[in-house]
């Protein structure tokens, strides 16, 4: 009987030390996942630029009180051409804007950028904003608005100039910005266009 007994106890070690193992392994590759997302979450942040517009804090009256909230306009760029905005409400500041970045990370566009500056002026606008963005030589600098000076800044424009016409809404005046963007032509569709080269258009 117990030599019966110590079989059955090996058979019973043996038959749950694979499961053991797997488990073990599972919990290694989940931890290993989590890790990696880490790492590509901090390389991300190292990539990006990220710039606070403009935070707003609005009150509602309710019964107890006054419940505030937080609305963030944020841009995002890489200074090598890509952009993005966002605009993110919570009832927390951090949250906010985190819900702007995430946001903006995932509506980037590129700013055709030869250097440092824009191929050729753009208007571009958005309900009652209007802005006006213009190449410059090298040395200028960014001479332009906080609103566009954090886009151009985030994008990796170095002489730019710009005018804000109309209404000076923050989010809108972003919003024209990107308008103009979109509507930006590259510096080689701009040399076909007029039947020159790169080298001779910029020099």
């Amino acid at each position: 009987m117990a030599e019966q007994q110590e079989i059955e106890n090996k058979e019973e070690k043996e038959s749950a030390s694979p499961v053991n193992t797997s488990a073990l392994r599972e919990s290694r590759e989940r931890r290993g996942r989590g890790r990696e997302r880490e790492n590509r979450r901090s390389e991300e942040d190292k990539e990006f630029v990220e710039k606070l517009v403009t935070l707003n804090r609005t009150a509602k009256v309710v019964k107890g009180g006054r419940r505030f909230s937080f609305a963030a306009l944020t841009v995002v760029g890489d200074r090598k051409g890509r952009v993005g905005y966002g605009f993110g409400k919570a009832n927390d500041v951090t949250e906010a804007i985190r819900k702007s970045i995430d946001k903006a990370k995932r509506n980037l566009i590129v700013l055709p950028i030869k250097n440092g500056t824009i191929p050729h002026e753009m208007l571009g606008k958005f309900k009652g904003s209007s802005v006006l963005i213009k190449p410059a030589r090298p040395g200028t600098g960014i001479i332009a608005g906080g609103a566009v000076r954090a886009v151009m800044d985030a994008a990796g424009a170095t002489d730019i100039i710009s005018k804000s016409l109309g209404a000076s809404a923050s989010v809108n005046v972003v919003r024209a910005t990107f308008d103009a963007i979109e509507r930006l032509m590259d510096a080689k569709a701009v040399a076909v266009a007029r039947g020159k080269t790169l080298d001779e258009l910029w020099g």
